[in-house]
């Protein structure tokens, strides 16, 4: 038997726990001030709906699980058998899946529009890596049926708090529009039905940069010309805000403005929010605002999310305007215990030694500490000193022995 955890997956110590707990805590406390309210949908998905789910490159990524008993032996038995034939359900691979199949068969019973809540663990079969794990935590917020741009305001704003809320403070919101980018493609001249393999490969950019850009769209054969046309755009710079409007629609740009503007006013100017056009999202479901945090010193985005109105529309054959912000809770744990994390406020913790015959009034006593104190009660062991040594090293502050007088000795830190 192996005790290590799987490739991908952690076990976590009883500090680190405390720490998870604080933090997904505060954040949850912070969307339910903002009026959003909690759910929980199962772990597993029906395989169909995984793989018609626009996931970009998630779907290459999806934990399938067998069909079992007498139809794996079935599909064992025909001719030429696909993966496909093999599973018919796998483990959720994002939260937003699961939230527009959930709306879809709960929509009679919910308010219009939906402002929902979603903390919970999804997986994806990533090959392991410092921020990329299997299993991983979500800390999604959506609102469906509010197609104005009011929604992706109320979500950068309130997801921006809760990640002051818990510490990081020195952050970019960066925002673009998947239509800024399709009309983009459309610019340098690449054919419409290439728009979702542009994107995977555009997506790379912080990773590979503009040359290994250019080499995975030769690579795929793109046109030559339409490739130099559209790395000339992002060589220059010179894709602003306001020279965009001369590759796309109007309207879009104004929508871009718009969140800026009030996000910026509600804030006041609490963090910057910056227009990117090289911002992709690799989820083939956003249909227009899509944004990400980077926090400093970082790499990678911390949160990251848009707008996805066609997606719901696939369970209820109508479009149902739906946008949604998720906080990668991994990368803010793991930032923050680098930073050496301390739970603000947090009560001392202490070890009660008594004897086995005290142990009525060992209780009597932890209730009374309790009020100051978070304790541990432990018989009291032959070699105080050596079991101190382990107390100390599980991030205990100090301790008291039930039969002496001298009161709750801390540890020199």
């Amino acid at each position: 038997m192996k005790s290590a955890p799987l490739k991908g997956t952690r076990d976590y110590l009883p500090k680190e726990a405390e720490i998870r707990d604080y933090l997904q805590n505060s954040i949850l406390e912070t969307y339910r001030d903002a009026g959003f309210c909690r759910i929980t949908t199962p772990i597993l998905e029906d395989a169909v709906n995984l793989d018609k789910s626009d996931g970009g490159e998630n779907l290459n990524l999806i934990f399938k699980i067998l069909k079992r008993g007498n139809k794996l032996i079935q599909a064992l038995e025909q001719d030429n058998v696909t993966e496909q034939d093999l599973s018919d359900m796998g483990l959720r691979y994002d939260l937003t899946l699961p939230l527009s199949r959930y709306y879809a068969n709960n929509r009679n019973e919910l308010m219009t529009p939906f402002k929902v809540i979603q903390m919970d663990r999804v997986y994806r079969a990533e090959r392991p890596q410092k921020g990329r794990l299997r299993e991983f935590m979500q800390c999604d917020i959506d609102i469906i049926g509010n197609p104005s741009m009011d929604a992706e305001v109320e979500l950068i704003l309130t997801t921006t708090k809760a990640l002051r809320n818990i510490g990081i403070q020195d952050f970019t919101v960066k925002i673009n529009d998947r239509r800024i980018l399709k009309s983009i493609f459309s610019y340098a001249g690449f054919a419409e039905e290439d728009n979702e393999k542009l994107a995977i490969i555009f997506d790379k950019l912080d990773k590979i940069g503009l040359e290994g850009v250019e080499a995975e769209l030769k690579e795929a054969a793109f046109p030559e010309e339409a490739i130099a046309r559209f790395l000339k755009l992002f060589e220059s710079g010179n894709l602003t805000i306001d020279s965009i409007s001369d590759v796309c629609d109007a309207s879009y740009v104004e929508n871009i403005k718009y969140i800026m503007d009030t996000v910026n006013t509600v804030s006041n100017h609490a963090f910057p929010i910056v227009f990117t056009p090289s911002l992709v999202r690799g989820q083939g479901y956003y249909t227009g605002t899509i944004f990400e945090v980077e926090a400093k010193g970082y790499s990678g985005a911390c949160a990251g999310g848009g707008r996805y109105d066609n997606l719901i529309g696939k369970f209820l054959n109508e479009d149902i305007p739906a946008v949604g912000f998720s906080i990668g809770f991994e990368r803010i744990f793991g930032i923050l215990m680098e930073q050496n994390y301390q739970i603000p406020g947090q009560k001392q913790r202490i070890a009660l030694f008594y004897n086995p015959e005290s142990y009525p009034q060992a209780l009597t006593k932890a209730e009374e500490l309790r009020k100051d104190y978070m304790v541990s009660l432990f018989a009291r062991p032959k070699k105080l000193g050596k079991f101190l040594n382990k107390v100390e090293n599980q991030n205990f502050d100090g301790y008291l022995v039930l039969e002496e007088a001298d009161g709750v000795k801390l540890f020199s830190k």
